[in-house]
């Protein structure tokens, strides 16, 4: 079961990120704010969820929160800054996009570079602790999971309508056939 609220006092956005660990593509993050009341008996992590189950969720999570913002920080910027700090600042873009403005975010993981004054509790796990950070975790999966889609359709040999970018024995196995393409990010070790 997923605790609402770290504190029921403030305005809380939960945040999190998709797309950290992948040979290709952006990195997304999602903020969202919901109700006091919400509840949705399918809501978790979006690691412990079904395609279909965060295709389900996505909706409702837009339509019943309060706010939600969705950005993405490009593969080449990731190469320019890294993979943690671009993972930052997708986090912020989709913070920034929130009205009302959160005093607290809740931080999916343990590193969060502080957005300008607002308070913030990292949470190891906490996609599977927090509501608002499951919902957030659902529309950044949810938001990349399109985007590669779409971009598969342009270099469709490597497989990411599938893999969606992470380094599965198939996408290797492509890039050591085809090479790297504009989508890859450079900086890794693949």
């Amino acid at each position: 079961m997923l605790e609402l609220f770290y504190d029921i006092n403030k305005t809380e956005a939960g945040v999190d990120e998709a797309g950290r660990g992948c040979y290709a593509g952006p990195v997304f993050a999602a903020a969202v704010i919901l109700p006091k009341d919400f509840y949705h008996p399918l809501l978790n992590d979006s690691k412990k969820l079904s395609e279909k189950q965060r295709d389900i969720l996505r909706p409702i999570i837009e339509k019943e929160s309060i706010a939600y913002g969705v950005a993405s920080v490009d593969n080449n910027e990731i190469d320019a800054i890294n993979i943690l700090q671009a993972s930052f600042k997708a986090m912020h873009l989709s913070i920034q996009k929130l009205i009302p403005r959160p005093d607290l975010l809740l931080i999916d993981g343990n590193r969060f570079k502080p957005y300008k004054k607002t308070a913030h509790q990292c949470i190891i796990q906490g996609d599977g602790k927090y509501s608002s950070i499951a919902a957030a975790s659902i529309l950044a999966k949810t938001y990349r999971d399109d985007y590669m889609k779409i971009i598969h359709a342009e270099f469709d040999h490597y497989g990411w309508e599938k893999n969606k970018g992470y380094g599965t024995a198939d996408h290797r196995k492509a890039i050591a056939l085809y090479g790297l393409c504009k989508y890859h990010r450079k900086s890794y070790k693949i």
